[in-house]
């Protein structure tokens, strides 16, 4: 290959960049991303970012003498991809042949319709919400989380700790009941309410009221909760629709190999756009976390760079870390697997535990509140099962 094109220029594009020059691709590196700025952790944004304590170049993920001689294109959207000669086509009219491609274009938050064009509102993804949001939140005043999930929830800690006033308004009937399931999503999302933030649960947003500014969030079932500030965190959708009409299979994200493979020859995916076949479920998923982005695309870039068809390891258990109101939350593996799931040290009630998910009685997954070091030993075994 004399070009390799890496779309997407976050962590999941940078890891990308990074492998293809220690796997020995020596040749023409071009790294397209539609924000302006260069590669920068995400965790951060709703955590110490958010609080204050931590500053953008704190951010950075490359280090100062860090030199992959790649071409940078910033500030460039994707919008397609010709499959005849191989080539993403730009906004500004651009066009970028390569002989490879590494689809990296990751995630954006979804928004709540009639949002639009409301202060007061936002989201959470880049830096420049990071930015506004910060803003507002050193204002003061009533705050409104919707969803309840990881972002949304370490977003009220960072309030809460700032000194909001915060609620969190969950439609299912227990927050995080899909990623930890509902008896530990309910353990976890207690943290809320043991610092005095209120949890509305089971109900869902109708809409938002306010003029030019929001005042108030509006729930199904009739109730008007005052906001001066609302944050809407229910989830992600993969950036995929420049790839429509390309060829490339897309089923909630592109859909992959077990080794990053898409439909199309010689193109890759990773990152949070990246639906992977996993054959510990069987089927294929998105990963949106943090070692997902860092960890896959060396296996990617073996497989670009590959003229056969090789075998791929099994993908590492996914996995997840959290930080919420001083708590550390972690959890490893596959939860909607299991048909039990026991406190093995600790105690729920002091949020200081580790949590075991099994499946016919082998272990399938592993939660821990403020068990840092048990559960490391934990998540090993878990990696080595599946190896």
């Amino acid at each position: 290959m004399r070009t390799v094109a890496v779309v997407g220029a976050s962590l999941a594009g940078l890891s990308a960049a990074r492998s293809l020059r220690k796997q020995g691709y020596d040749g023409r590196l071009v790294v397209i991303g539609d924000e302006t700025h260069r590669p920068y952790d995400r965790p951060p944004l709703s955590k110490e970012f958010l609080a204050g304590t931590l500053g953008e170049a704190d951010l950075a993920l490359e280090t100062q003498d860090e030199d992959l001689q790649a071409q940078w294109l910033l500030g460039a959207r994707a919008t397609g991809l010709d499959r005849a000669d191989r080539s993403v086509r730009l906004a500004d009219g651009q066009e970028v042949r390569a002989d490879g491609i590494v689809i990296a274009t990751g995630a954006a938050a979804r928004t709540l319709p009639g949002a639009k064009g409301l202060a007061g509102v936002h989201t959470l993804r880049t830096l420049d919400d990071a930015r506004a949001l910060r803003d507002e939140l050193a204002l003061g005043g009533r705050l409104v989380v919707i969803g309840g999930g990881f972002i949304g929830a370490e977003v009220a800690s960072t309030a809460y700790a700032l000194g909001l006033d915060v609620t969190v308004v969950e439609a299912a009937p227990t927050p995080l009941a899909g990623p930890l399931g509902a008896t530990m999503g309910g353990i976890v999302s207690a943290l809320h309410t043991d610092h005095g933030v209120r949890l509305v649960c089971g109900v869902g947003v109708k809409g938002l009221s306010g003029e030019n500014k929001v005042d108030a969030v509006l729930l199904e079932d009739g109730r008007s909760i005052p906001a001066d500030i609302v944050v809407v965190g229910v989830g992600a959708r993969p950036c995929v629709e420049w790839l429509e009409g390309s060829g490339v299979v897309l089923d909630d994200g592109v859909k992959c190999g077990a080794d990053g493979r898409t439909s199309l020859a010689a193109v890759v995916a990773v990152g949070d756009c990246a639906s992977w076949y996993d054959p510990c479920t069987d089927g294929h998923r998105r990963v949106e976390h943090w070692t997902g982005a860092r960890e896959r695309p060396d296996a990617a870039v073996a497989a670009l760079l590959s003229s056969g068809a090789a075998e791929p390891g099994p993908p590492r258990p996914p996995y997840f870390w959290s930080d919420q109101y001083g708590v550390k939350i972690q959890f490893a593996g596959h939860a909607a697997g299991s048909d039990s799931v026991t406190v093995e040290e600790g105690a729920p009630d002091d949020r200081s535990f580790l949590a075991v998910y099994r499946r016919a009685g082998h272990p399938v997954a592993v939660l821990a509140m403020n068990q840092a070091r048990l559960f490391t030993r934990w998540r090993r075994q878990l990696t080595a099962a599946s190896a």
